[in-house]
């Protein structure tokens, strides 16, 4: 698999008609080592099918591009208007998010036929309306959020095969034979007057905006994420039965689940469920799946906390966007490099934060429905940063910030640990 450059800023046509190209082309190709039934299955209500990524993201660009653009544009299918819208409210009903792997119908090959259609039409609206600039910005979001919907895909079927008996392999990996952890070390940064958030330059989401001045005290930041090695020591002493480690919703959690450690787990600790599937667990290995209750009880018991967002996205700002994304091919966390004081920022597996999802000052959404794209979740969810294994590299920066509820474990998620100076 390779990533896509999906540029930053407005394209020609023809380089934009590459782009959503390959970038269509390559989620069709994630499906390739799933068998039809594969594709049509939910085990929880935050996993969908394979088969509506497929579709919604193909409803995004009818709904969003040839609607706004097509003179007498009339739907595929009226009934995929409510099949696969996800949560815009504004432009009608939707089937409900928690019943989408009881459709059986559409078939998957319908669904391909339909994305066929739509990639048609939108190749000729690309070449006919070449300047349109607007069309270029819509475009573009819809090639970020295609890729968003690719490390859903990934990160959903990785579920979907561990909830089955017969343990599937999604695609067979070497394993990296590390068994030795980079020294965990902190490094003292500077506080003071700073600025986060993105510029105005080049495509952004709407919530990484308005760039504007906070204040920040000094801190302190490991050099690296928390390993599996550190965690199991946690488990080992007693950290899941430690009622004062954890937050009150958290202790609820645990005891509501029955969590005793990270998801895909094995009972003794000895192995992980991963896309290759079962695994012997990397020592060295950045921790994963892990909710944010977890990641503040074992920043407690290590006499250190988890980094503000704005910590974090000082601490990354100078660093190049580089790491073991998608890319990679490996389709899961790798052990730190040694010698790099500022590891691990970007990739692997995505950092919970401190902070709360709200909007930044001045922030302002998308007009119309797209409003409805982030805006609407900043409420009752956690930051994460740094994208993960399964994230294209491509798609991230130093200021894209995404958010999960604290008890969401599905996806690749981890953390570092952090302190006051």
């Amino acid at each position: 698999m390779v990533s896509v450059p999906v540029e930053s800023r407005l394209q020609a046509a023809g380089s934009l008609i590459h782009c959503y190209q390959r970038l269509r082309e390559l989620s069709l190709e994630f499906t390739a080592p799933l068998a039809i039934e594969d594709q049509v299955v939910q085990t929880i209500p935050e996993v969908s099918p394979t088969k509506w990524h497929l579709g919604h993201t193909t409803w995004f660009f009818e709904t969003f591009c040839l609607a706004s653009r097509e003179q007498r544009h009339e739907p595929y299918d009226e009934r995929y208007q409510f099949l696969f819208n996800s949560y815009y409210q504004t432009v009608g009903a939707m089937h409900g998010r928690p019943q989408r792997g009881l459709l059986s119908r559409p078939t998957v090959a319908e669904i391909r036929a339909y994305r066929e259609h739509v990639d048609d039409r939108m190749m000729e609206l690309l070449t006919v309306h070449e300047d349109d600039e607007e069309l270029a910005f819509l475009v573009t979001l819809g090639l970020h959020h295609e890729q968003q919907h690719q490390e859903l895909m990934l990160t959903d079927i990785k579920h979907v095969f561990y909830s089955n008996p017969l343990y599937p392999v999604y695609r067979s990996n070497p394993s990296s034979g590390s068994t030795v952890s980079q020294p965990l070390t902190f490094e003292s940064i500077v506080g003071g007057r700073r600025e986060i958030g993105a510029s105005t330059t080049g495509f952004v989401f709407d919530n990484e905006t308005p760039r504007h001045a906070i204040w920040l005290e000094d801190f302190s930041l490991a050099n690296r994420l928390v390993t599996n090695a550190e965690f199991a020591e946690f488990i080992r002493d007693g950290g899941y039965g430690d009622p004062a480690l954890w937050l009150s919703d958290g202790w609820s959690a645990i005891q509501s689940y029955g969590w005793t450690g990270p998801l895909y787990w094995s009972e003794d600790g000895e192995r992980e469920f991963t896309l290759a599937g079962w695994q012997p667990i990397d020592p060295a290995a950045p921790v994963c799946h892990v909710s944010f209750y977890e990641a503040d009880a074992f920043a407690r018991w290590a006499g250190r906390r988890l980094p503000t967002e704005a910590e974090w996205e000082i601490a990354a700002d100078p660093c190049f966007v580089s790491g073991n994304f998608l890319d990679s091919g490996r389709l899961h966390p790798a052990p730190a490099e040694s010698g790099a004081s500022r590891s691990q920022l970007f990739g692997d597996v995505w950092e919970w934060t401190t902070s709360a999802y709200a909007p930044y000052p001045g922030f302002k959404p998308l007009a119309g429905s797209l409003g409805e794209y982030n805006g609407k979740f900043m409420c009752n969810q956690m930051v994460v940063r740094g994208g993960s294994c399964v994230s294209q590299r491509d798609h991230l920066r130093s200021t894209y910030r995404s958010f999960f509820y604290p008890h969401d474990r599905w996806q690749f998620l981890g953390f570092r640990l952090a302190a006051d100076a």
